[in-house]
């Protein structure tokens, strides 16, 4: 049972922008206080000790709210200095008080912005990065020790336990930091201080990678193992399509303090729960051509502007290269990565636009920092033209892209036009069956299908045929099928195709997003809030989880021997009594574990909003209805769409109603007349068909923006990505900003 709280807060609004969480585009205010007078000699002692000491500040208020007994460090390689009065910082807010956090998040770093007279390298990229891979957080903040201003920062969430929680459903696992020591570890045979080279001592990577789970370094070096000796083996250790993401958005972003440079170095690895490791984004402080080292003397702009799109895949220092692009198949896939990212964020000057709004952002902030790298004439300029004298100077961001998207566009490998994917399964399937999946593709000799029925799970792939034999039609005809068998859980699939000059995925922006297929019969789990705090109450008033079930056969259904259950090895977890669900008719069933002692129905057991399952089935042992959802938002339902027979989406709960109306307790309805265009978008809206003022929720159901008066468009350039909801009268439509 779970009672609705509620808090007298009291704090100060510190940002200038609408924020709910430590990371979204603002400005932070974090103030720092130390008792130890000396404490900048403190942190220069122990950065230069290297054993991870920090100094333990009496308090640390960020935006108003205080946390106590935090432990601080400075952090970073070339843009620490000892002569630096802003020198970054690494703040470990539970340190000493185990659990503290802010919104969840243990740990803040921050960065100085030492070669980004723009000061928005790090923010943009990695905002631009997560459209397609899992990829930190980072806003901004300024920073205030014992009352005095150090200067602006960039806040970059922390790649750790929590963000493979978020992005992997899986907090543990083996986990490494890859840094480039040039260390020789003694007693290791000559070149095992390179990054990702096999050494069958594992002990000689000690001084190369930073192990930030338990003792996993044999896991390490059976990845490695695989990597350089077996690779045609590799995705059986790697997840590769999340590499391919990670390598080509660097190269296309000239981002060369990482892994695609003649010292692949900088970034994460973790091993997720199907054995795979990927490497993870990192330090993107100085993307857009800031970092030239691995490019010949003396570097001109140019070799940045035409930076070789398969940069160092002959080059033996670096093994993720050259074994990746050692294949033809993974090439192509990496280019259809890198249009994709160049069409979405580039050639429309997105990230021309997403750069001038940070930088209106922090204007003021960075014409009044104390102890800027760069004058606010640099900051104006560098976002255009390259900024510093000396043999580099540091590039201009659109001096670099411009030409750099021409030159990208001129490539074979971007002229040469791709196939023409067509996905033609619309229709939902039943469960326990065999299912064609099919699509129209033009100009191609090859195409697989990725499929899997969990997020957790890795996608399956198997080739697709057109060969009359598959459920595609007659053979060469341009439709492509595969044949697999489904449970009782959703579909959800992508499909790659190439032909011998350069490949697509549908769709584009695959693994990260897929189309899904319903599998569904009559009856089915319909509805689900795993994490309900203030919207809707059970027979006793008190707020707690449910499921709903529809009927939407034509007969009635006795429930007498049917399960519901979280727990796919313990499907008889909690059984229904002798009720029956009529035609066209929900029941809901609370998740608290009442039992038989509340009115209704409720379970033995609770639901989990970080990942769970729920699983339907009949007296017989089958499971009819099988649901998997993870990160669940507070307040906000899951639901099929269409209402009994759709795939599962986010929307405001429409308990014990139609899922085609998205609503909430004022019985909102979606009309045909109200549309917002474009949808999706990262800019500017129109709302066509208004009958009213508008109003604008996000997915917490918060409400961001209202007019005054009747408006026809709204700028949500400085939103942050997600899915929002836009109500006029009685209307509301759903759309998503980018």
């Amino acid at each position: 049972m779970k009672k609705k709280l509620t808090f007298l807060l009291s704090f100060v609004c510190v940002t200038s922008v609408f924020s709910q969480n430590v990371f979204d585009i603002g400005i932070r205010n974090i103030e720092i206080f130390f008792s130890e007078p000396n404490w900048d000699d403190t942190l220069d002692v122990y950065y230069a000790n290297d054993l991870g000491q920090r100094l333990i500040a009496d308090s640390i208020l960020i935006d108003g709210v205080a946390d106590q007994d935090v432990g601080i460090k400075y952090k970073g390689n070339s843009s620490y200095n000892i002569n630096n009065t802003k020198n970054p910082f690494n703040i470990k807010l539970d340190y000493i008080n185990n659990g503290q956090s802010i919104n969840g998040y243990n740990v803040l770093k921050l960065s100085n912005g030492f070669r980004d007279p723009s000061f928005v390298r790090e923010v943009l990229t990695y905002e631009m990065a997560r459209n397609y891979m899992p990829s930190p957080k980072a806003t901004y903040a300024n920073v205030f020790v014992n009352g005095t201003l150090i200067g602006l920062y960039t806040c970059v969430q922390s790649i750790d336990d929590d963000f493979t929680n978020e992005n992997f459903y899986e907090r543990k696992g083996p986990f490494f930091k890859v840094e480039n020591t040039g260390i020789q570890v003694s007693g290791c045979p000559p070149g095992s201080n390179k990054i990702l080279e096999y050494i069958a001592d594992t002990n000689c990577y000690q001084k190369i990678y930073e192990m930030q789970s338990s003792n996993d370094w044999t896991d390490l070096g059976n990845f490695l193992d695989t990597l350089n000796n077996h690779f045609t083996e590799v995705e059986s250790v790697m997840d590769i399509d999340r590499s391919l993401w990670m390598m080509a958005f660097e190269n296309l972003t000239v981002c060369l303090d990482g892994p695609i440079n003649s010292i692949p170095h900088n970034f994460y690895l973790f091993k997720d729960n199907n054995g795979r490791f990927t490497p993870l984004l990192w330090d993107m402080n100085q993307s857009f051509g800031t970092f030239t080292h691995g490019l010949p003397n003396p570097v001109q702009v140019t070799d940045l502007q035409e930076l070789d799109i398969f940069h160092k895949d002959n080059d033996p220092k670096n093994k993720l290269t050259t074994q990746i692009f050692s294949s033809e198949r993974y090439k192509k896939m990496y280019v259809a990565h890198m249009r994709t990212i160049l069409n979405e964020q580039f050639v429309n000057n997105n990230y021309l636009s997403r750069a001038s709004q940070l930088q209106q952002l922090i204007d003021s902030e960075v014409s009044s920092d104390p102890n800027a790298f760069f004058s606010y004439s640099d900051f104006v300029n560098n976002l255009n033209t390259s900024v510093g004298s000396g043999p580099v100077p540091i590039v201009g961001i659109t001096e670099l892209m411009n030409s750099r998207i021409s030159y990208l566009q001129s490539l074979n490998e971007f002229t040469s036009p791709p196939p023409i994917v067509t996905v033609t399964n619309n229709s939902s399937v039943l469960p326990h069956s065999t299912v064609n999946i099919v699509a129209n593709i033009q100009n191609s000799n090859y195409a697989y299908l990725g499929y899997r029925f969990k997020f957790a799970d890795k996608f399956m792939k198997i080739q697709m045929f057109d060969d009359g034999n598959h459920g595609d039609g007659n053979a060469g005809d341009g439709i492509f099928g595969a044949t697999i068998n489904v449970d009782a859980r959703d579909i959800q699939y992508y499909i790659y195709a190439e032909n011998n000059d350069a490949g697509i995925f549908s769709p584009e922006r695959a693994e990260k997003e897929f189309h899904q297929i319903a599998v569904v019969s009559g009856l089915v789990i319909n509805e689900i809030m795993a994490s309900n705090f203030s919207e809707v109450t059970d027979q006793s008033g008190e707020y707690d989880d449910w499921v709903e079930l529809y009927n939407g056969g034509n007969s009635a259904i006795n429930l007498n021997g049917f399960y519901l259950s979280d727990n796919e090895n313990d499907l008889t977890k909690w059984s229904f009594p002798n009720i029956t669900i009529q035609p066209n008719d929900y029941l809901i069933v609370w998740c608290d574990t009442a039992g038989s002692s509340q009115s209704g129905l409720h379970t033995t057991y609770r639901l989990s909003s970080d990942q769970e399952e729920v699983y339907l089935t009949d007296p017989s042992g089958v499971v009819v209805d099988a649901v998997h959802f993870v990160n669940m938002p507070s307040d906000v339902a899951y639901a099929r769409v269409p209402n009994g027979h759709g795939i599962f989406t986010h929307q405001l709960h429409s308990y014990e109603e139609n899922n085609n109306t998205i609503s909430s307790n004022n019985n909102l309805q979606i009309e045909s007349k109200m549309r917002v265009y474009p949808n999706p978008s990262n800019n500017r809206v129109y709302v066509l068909g208004a009958s009213k003022r508008i109003e604008v929720f996000n997915i917490l159901g918060k409400r961001i923006y209202h007019s005054e008066e009747e408006v026809d468009s709204i700028n949500v350039s400085e939103w942050n990505s997600g899915i929002y909801f836009v109500k006029s009268g009685r209307s509301i439509v759903k759309f998503i900003k980018h």
